[in-house]
């Protein structure tokens, strides 16, 4: 029973998709620990659990960064199953797990203590002589784990087992079984490696054999997966895999079980009124037995479902893998020769072809120069449903010719790349160009994804590297233009970035390289088109003007590789902005196009890694440095649209975060470009550069008002907003311009009458002579005087009320303005949960 529950879970474990596993281990490690997932006592499922996580980080790009709950569950696996890998599987291991083992690597037996031991427990075998003795001794539970050692020593010099041996393998515990069988595989490959002649290992694996087909003391599929996952390096790594290849093929009883089974039966099972017949059939020909015979003390319970070859299907996922990794040509050779006998297993297989892709993906770096196994391993996969599936249901018909004929290169032409692209585009659109099947039991949950999965594997699987498969692929665009119907151009770029953001980094990362190679072509460098960059940027526009293309299609295209990435390959493009692009941009037109590289993405950076879009910002200033200097005392044309994406990247996303380097950078530029960008750090453009010298004499209450009018319009308001609402505030600004200068002429006025007036006699030179009709007419001058200053001090008054007021409604509404841009990216987060699964 608990052998049936660990083939379940690695079967299980080992279907998991690449995309659901992080998000489903983060949520689920929120609420219970680590230890509900990892295995307390199985170490292979822990190591398939690790390999699983490895592939998943690999494929979605997450490996740089090591998350608190990834931590976490490393930790439990290593506490409750304590291993290490081998340094050609930890070179294939993203960077973080690699770091992480590298450091808490468990040391590795000592082999040659493990035979001294396995000599000394057979001379305590021999020795003894008394049964209830022998079965205490290796039933206790600190015993070492040998007796599998044991066992296989005795089939070598005996060729059988003793009675007393029965007794003791009902007596020992599942989890103790597991043990001796680690020890058994260390044991079996150090005899092996430090032998020497064909008879040796031949004999060997003809006592494993033994005990596997004629005694029952382990099972076949358990054996492979431990020789499988031990840890072995060189010379010792290499006899392994010699020993599976001979385990496997050697004696035929897995073979005739195999071909035994694929031909009677058929994987849609549910469609069949007579499988249980088969079923039965087939276990009455070849029984499952558990344990032996002798040591039997209750009937075997039976086998209502699974058998001997769908149990070996996950074991054989893993063997493929491990063989790949260890990157010998004799090994691989090793592999091709297994799935010779072994592939038409995969036509019971759950996910055929997420396996391929998975594998494929995975181990690219390896199998980019094993071209001949990439072959064989699409040829056998693929192969296993030749009778069962339509001609169309996988690979195209060019690359089919290619696996029939005997050739191991083929450089395809662009009009392949174009027919494959046609195809998942058309599938997209909703054409029914696959087979047609019932997808409620397919491994896809519709023709879209079916198309997308077979379309990554066929790519991946030529035998061409990577910068050659994807710049074919963006030149389906680029190149194939007039190829393609102008109605469907959208639908060509749409697949292409489903495509190649689903391929690993070495292909993605090809878009960079083409935006590099536009960002130095010579007409970019030097503008010299009569359409401005932003009309030349506009694909509607240059298609019905039938203008140059090459920057509005390769545009098109990048936002479609980056609009189907996943967050983590999308938060790289920080790193390819310093590395590939900002070096050579130089020129104004060279960051606008830059700008709109990246521009519809900030939302989305933002939200999927927080604070990235500091990094660009910074980036971005420090081109915009680099392109004021270059342009000299030549006026900037396109100043204004910048300015107005740096003041929208501050008061949407980065705040104050990058104020210190902001500020620097602003400071070194030129005058105009500091005077549009001072309110990003409030600098006092006016007093540092004494641009205008007669407003510095203007007294302290006109300094007061003009700081107060600027202080009362601050810029918080994303710059779509602020459009927006201009047309609705100029009549309010131009009242309160008019207002600002009555309340200047008010303030003069003000201090014209307080000064101290001369008193008649001082006039008149001391003369007494005035009549009483001057003093008259002089005191209601006064009066008047006195009226029309409280009359415009309470002018002023009202004005201050209304400025404040407006400055209140300001608030206001850029308080409604965050709220909206909120609920706005809730909204899209809650789109993108709800969005079309990725199917891994």
């Amino acid at each position: 029973m608990n052998f049936s529950f660990e083939s379940t879970a690695l079967r299980l474990i080992n279907g998991l998709g690449s995309a659901e596993i992080q998000p489903q281990f983060s949520r689920h490690f929120s609420e219970k620990p680590a230890s509900s997932v990892a295995s307390s006592e199985c170490e292979e499922l822990n190591r398939v659990l690790i390999l699983t996580l490895a592939r998943s980080m690999h494929i979605i790009c997450s490996g740089d960064e090591m998350q608190p709950w990834c931590k976490e569950l490393l930790s439990t696996i290593m506490q409750n199953t304590p291993h290490s890998w081998a340094s050609h599987s930890l070179a294939c291991f993203p960077t973080v797990l690699s770091e992480f083992f590298s450091q808490n690597n468990h040391p590795i037996e000592n082999k040659q203590l493990l035979k001294k031991s396995v000599e000394e427990e057979y001379r305590n075998w021999t020795s003894m002589t008394n049964e209830n003795d022998i079965i205490n001794h290796f039933i206790k539970p600190n015993t070492s784990p040998l007796f599998l050692c044991l066992l296989y020593k005795m089939i070598w010099e005996t060729e059988n087992i003793s009675p007393v041996a029965y007794k003791i393998l009902e007596g020992i515990s599942a989890r103790a079984l597991s043990a001796n069988l680690r020890k058994l595989c260390d044991y079996l490959v150090n005899e092996v490696a430090s032998s020497n002649g064909k008879e040796f290992i031949h004999k060997c694996v003809d006592s494993i054999n033994n005990m596997i087909w004629k005694y029952n003391v382990v099972t076949i599929d358990r054996v492979v997966l431990c020789l499988a996952l031990r840890t072995q390096e060189g010379n010792e790594a290499q006899v392994c895999f010699l020993i599976i290849q001979l385990l496997l093929l050697k004696a035929s009883e897995l073979r005739n079980r195999v071909t035994e089974f694929c031909k009677e039966n058929n994987p849609d099972h549910w469609k069949q009124n007579n499988w249980h017949e088969k079923h039965l059939s087939f276990h009455q020909k070849y029984s499952e037995k558990f344990a032996p015979d002798e040591s039997a003390s209750h009937p075997p319970l039976p086998v209502y479902f699974s058998n001997v070859c769908l149990r070996f299907l996950p074991v054989l996922d893993v063997v493929i893998h491990r063989f790949i990794e260890l990157p010998i040509q004799h090994v691989h050779q090793i592999l091709e020769v297994i799935l010779d006998h072994l592939s038409i297993l995969y036509k019971f297989h759950d996910r055929p072809i997420t396996y391929l892709y998975n594998t494929l993906h995975f181990y690219e770096r390896i199998l980019r120069d094993r071209p001949s196994l990439k072959k064989k391993l699409v040829s056998a996969i693929t192969g296993a449903f030749c009778d069962i599936r339509p001609p169309n249901w996988c690979v195209s018909d060019q690359y089919k010719m290619f696996l029939q004929s005997a050739d191991i290169l083929w450089n395809p032409e662009l009009t392949y790349y174009i027919n494959i692209i046609r195809r998942l585009a058309e599938t997209v659109s909703g054409k029914n160009v696959f087979y047609n099947t019932d997808w409620r039991f397919n491994e896809f949950p519709n023709a879209t994804a079916h198309a997308m999965y077979v379309t990554c594997a066929e790519l991946l699987s030529l035998p061409l590297a990577p910068t050659i498969v994807a710049n074919n692929v963006i030149d389906v665009v680029l190149k194939g233009y007039a190829l393609i119907p102008p109605r469907e151009i959208h639908n060509y770029i749409n697949a292409m970035g489903i495509v190649l953001a689903e391929l690993p980094e070495t292909y993605w990362s090809v878009v960079y390289e083409r935006l590099q190679e536009v960002l130095n072509l010579p007409k970019m460098l030097r503008w010299t088109y009569r359409f401005n960059v932003f009309e030349l940027l506009n694909f509607k526009t240059v298609r019905q003007a039938m203008i140059d293309k090459t920057y509005a299609a390769i545009l098109a295209v990048t936002h479609s590789v980056f609009h189907h990435m996943g967050c983590f390959k999308l938060a790289t493009i920080t790193k390819y902005i310093k590395e590939k692009l900002k070096p050579c941009v130089h020129t104004e037109s060279q960051l606008v196009f830059l700008c709109h590289v990246f521009g519809p993405f900030l939302q989305r950076i933002e939200q999927e890694k927080p604070n990235a879009v500091a990094g660009i910002a910074i980036l971005l200033y420090e081109m915009l440095e680099v392109v004021d200097k270059h342009h000299g005392p030549t006026p900037l044309e396109y100043m204004d649209p910048i300015c107005d994406l740096l003041y929208h990247i501050k008061y949407i996303y980065v705040g104050n975060i990058i104020k210190n380097e902001s500020e620097a950078i602003i400071k070194r530029l030129r005058p105009v470009l500091q005077k549009r960008l001072r309110f990003v750090t409030h600098l006092n453009i006016e007093d540092k550069h004494n641009e205008k010298p007669n407003e510095i004499q203007h007294t302290p209450a006109t300094n007061v008002n003009n700081n107060t009018s600027c202080s009362q319009f601050p810029v918080t308001q994303s710059f779509s907003n602020i459009n927006a609402q201009q047309p609705q505030q100029q009549p309010q600004l131009q009242q309160l311009q008019h207002q600002q200068q009555s309340q200047i002429h008010v303030q003069n006025l003000s201090q014209t009458v307080q000064q101290p007036q001369p008193s008649p006699i001082s006039q008149m030179g001391g003369l007494v002579g005035q009549t009483a009709q001057q003093q008259q007419q002089q005191q209601q001058l006064t009066q008047q005087q006195q009226h029309q200053l409280q009359q415009m001090q309470l002018q002023q008054q009202q004005i201050q009320q209304m400025q404040q007021q407006q400055y209140q409604l300001q608030q206001q509404q850029m308080q409604q303005h965050l709220q909206q841009q909120q609920h706005l990216q809730q909204q899209q987060t809650q789109n993108a949960n709800m969005g079309p699964m990725r199917h891994n």
